[in-house]
């Protein structure tokens, strides 16, 4: 359960900056170069490699170099834990609200049956 805190803690890091965003929305079309990735964002090579390192550590993409070009994947895995823990806090939330509304139902029929 730690190990599986820790990567979503990684995943939750590494998402919560829009460049690193942008770049996983992008590789979720297909893989591609580091040079491609970079090309619309307005920061140098070094910065926008740091963004693909912490996507790296947290598991989220996956990069190989071949010749000289570095080539990067998402990794679908990694991405559907987040997505499938984000999917658990909202049916949570979904039932706390759905219980509220019946609730709030509920007293309001007991007002208007004391009112008649």
């Amino acid at each position: 359960m730690e190990n599986y805190k820790t990567s979503l803690d990684a995943a939750f890091h590494a998402l919560s900056d829009p460049t690193r965003r942008a770049v996983i929305n992008r590789l979720t079309k297909s893989p591609a170069p580091v040079k491609e990735l970079a090309k619309p964002f307005d920061m140098g090579l070094p910065a926008f490699l740091k963004h693909l390192r912490v996507l790296e550590e947290s598991g989220l993409i996956a990069t190989e170099k071949t010749g000289r070009t570095r080539t990067c994947q998402v990794k679908i895995g990694r991405l559907a834990e987040a997505e499938s823990w984000l999917c658990e806090q909202r049916a949570l939330w979904q039932a706390r609200t759905d219980r509220l509304a019946d609730y709030v139902e509920t007293q309001m029929s007991r007002d208007t049956e004391n009112d008649g």
